[in-house]
């Protein structure tokens, strides 16, 4: 599948109804089998990750920024679930606390990014910051506005220092996060995924749809891009974003370090 489309080329405009939230072009089969092709993806970047973790000597962050119900969660579950969770860590970034809040915004994010060998995501991330603030009026333009400079530099600083940074925004519409939503209330076995803060959040959302669309245009780089995945389809948000992470993972070529000398005429007794 080519997913050149989605991704977001460098300082560029960005205008999400422009991207389609529910789209299937790129899979001519049906969703059984899509379904059965994310399970083979997932089982692909089992392998892959095996050898990364091995190897040691590399690392990779994933960021996934969504709308509420966008569908992080279960991404993660699906494409990475079937990891070596020793050499994967996720990270779920929330309201700040008072601690994280009396320190500068990326303060709380550096700590997990990956090490050698390891393979960091995102739920949620530093981009909270110039969504959230922007949005509820928390700081000014001026304030919000130099964050897009500062995340540039930070994520160069990854990548010079060897981090390879593949980012995915799950675009849905608001008429299936309403679906997705009430899903949660019909539910009781959901109720704990629903606040009603996401209300008030969804009151804002062609605020927060402008929002995500300037950060967009303003973070995508060469080295560290932006993917628009349409969302609306669960198993097509896992398939395509399951077919970008083979892909990435299958470019580095990755290789088993040699083995020690003379392991062939070991015989263990």
């Amino acid at each position: 599948m080519d997913h050149v489309a989605l991704r977001i080329p460098p300082s560029s405009s960005v205008d999400l109804a422009s991207h389609p939230t529910r789209s299937e072009a790129a899979w001519s089969d049906t969703k059984e089998a899509g379904k059965e092709r994310v399970k083979a993806l997932a089982r692909q970047l089992r392998d892959l990750q095996e050898v990364f973790y091995a190897e040691g000597t590399r690392r990779l962050l994933v960021v996934l920024q969504a709308m509420d119900t966008g569908g992080k969660d279960s991404t993660i579950r699906d494409v990475f679930g079937r990891m070596n969770p020793q050499g994967v860590k996720v990270t779920s970034f929330k309201r700040p606390t008072e601690a994280e809040l009396a320190h500068d915004y990326l303060w709380r994010v550096h700590p997990h990014v990956p090490g050698d060998g390891e393979i960091a995501i995102f739920n949620r991330s530093h981009y909270e910051d110039v969504l959230v603030p922007r949005v509820d009026g928390l700081v000014s333009e001026e304030v919000w506005g130099r964050r897009y400079d500062h995340i540039r530099d930070f994520e160069r600083l990854l990548f010079d220092e060897g981090t390879t940074i593949v980012k995915f925004f799950v675009h849905i519409s608001k008429e299936e996060q309403a679906e997705r939503l009430q899903a949660r209330l019909d539910d009781p076995n959901k109720h704990w995924k629903f606040e009603t803060g996401d209300l008030a959040t969804r009151e804002k959302w062609d605020d927060y749809q402008a929002a995500y669309a300037a950060l967009r245009g303003e973070t995508s780089t060469d080295y560290a891009p932006w993917y628009v995945i349409p969302g609306d389809r669960k198993w097509y948000r896992k398939l395509v974003i399951g077919e970008i992470m083979v892909g990435l993972m299958t470019s580095m070529d990755l290789r088993f370090p040699a083995p020690e000398s003379g392991l062939d005429d070991i015989v263990i007794a």
